[in-house]
């Protein structure tokens, strides 16, 4: 009887946690799925979201993003301009090798010969007049002259309230500078102070510069106008001012290709971008050229032709934090009196800054 009854009771136990189990995913399946949050409020000031885009499983996670820090982010700049400072420092008197510490210095950092001397000239001056005495007296009076520099110049994006029609800032510079991004960081800046923003995708000959156009338009909550694979930047633009004035849209960021200074046909066909955008209902209040600040001096010759065939009004400054090179902000403006504008210090949506001139010495130093 025992022999017979212990698998009875066995066989009734597993009946019963099979039952529970199946008990258990049967309530489980009638809870209702939690939600999906996706965010459907614009970009505030308060708060900038930074959407990361997960490719293979197409979904999007919503990261909240701290403001780039400019003396955080140009720690390669300074290591090549610091080293000097803190040599000369440790000296108890200025000598010629002071002098020639600095010089080499601010020419590594691509403050060029010109601007080299105008700073060393009556730094040297000074010393010889004994107004300077020491080399602690030095950098002070450098990193003054440095500020004094910049200082004077309007960085302020050029927005007329009062216009009829958009505004409309064109985006210009050679291939790779980072056009593309710096409009969608812009667009999302812009969103952020209430107004409205409408891209077009003027590059038509850049693979894939549409689709990526759209993306920023779609996460800084822009409109964007496309046109035809390889048809006419201008007319991309002038039907996106067109478009953007019959809606009653704020402000027109036109994207066009890119394109190296030396290619004459090509910055002919600039010249044409900014004269047809104008010919619409929309007025061009900025023209600003995108250079990346790893190039060095070669960005001087850049803005040199770039200014001349567009009027270019300010400079987008972008990979400020992967350069040693942030001396071509003095070069520009002291050369070509182009303001510095903005400047990129990362790659997510809140790395696109104000250029402060005391800010970007005092991380130098």
């Amino acid at each position: 009887m025992n022999n017979i009854s212990l698998p009875i009771i066995f066989l009734v136990l597993a009946v019963v946690v099979l039952v529970f189990g199946f008990g258990v995913v049967w309530l489980n399946r009638r809870k209702p799925a939690a939600p999906v949050v996706q965010r459907a409020t614009p970009i505030t000031k308060a708060a900038v979201v930074e959407e990361v885009i997960v490719e293979e499983a197409a979904v999007e996670v919503a990261v909240v993003v701290e403001k780039a820090s400019v003396r955080d982010r140009l720690s390669k700049a300074r290591s090549a301009f610091g080293g000097a400072v803190t040599s000369v420092l440790t000296r108890s008197e200025i000598s010629d090798t002071t002098w020639d510490e600095l010089e080499e210095a601010l020419l590594r950092a691509d403050v060029g010969v010109r601007v080299a001397q105008e700073l060393m000239q009556p730094l040297r001056a000074r010393v010889k007049s004994k107004e300077i005495v020491s080399p602690q007296q030095l950098i002070d009076a450098l990193r003054q002259d440095m500020s004094a520099h910049l200082v004077s110049t309007d960085r302020e994006l050029r927005f007329d309230a009062t216009i009829e029609g958009p505004n409309i800032w064109l985006m210009v510079g050679v291939n790779g500078a980072g056009k593309t991004t710096s409009i969608g960081k812009i667009s999302a800046q812009q969103t952020a102070l209430g107004r409205t923003v409408m891209m077009a995708a003027g590059d038509t000959f850049r693979a894939a510069a549409g689709e990526q156009l759209a993306t920023w338009a779609e996460r800084s909550g822009a409109e964007i106008i496309r046109g035809a694979e390889g048809g006419d930047p201008s007319s991309v633009i002038f039907d996106a001012v067109q478009a953007a004035n019959a809606r009653n849209i704020d402000l027109v960021l036109a994207d066009t290709a890119g394109r190296l200074q030396s290619n004459t046909n090509l910055m002919e066909e600039l010249r044409k971008v900014r004269r047809v955008a104008e010919k619409g209902a929309g007025t061009v209040t900025e023209v600003l050229l995108v250079i990346d600040a790893t190039t060095g001096q070669n960005g001087l010759s850049q803005a040199r032709v770039f200014a001349e065939a567009t009027q270019v009004t300010g400079i987008v400054l972008t990979k400020l934090d992967g350069s040693a090179k942030g001396g071509i902000v003095f070069a520009i403006e002291t050369e070509l009196g182009i303001p510095i504008k903005l400047v990129g210090l990362g790659e997510t949506i809140t790395d696109l800054v104000a250029f402060n001139p005391i800010e970007f010495v005092d991380a130098l130093f």
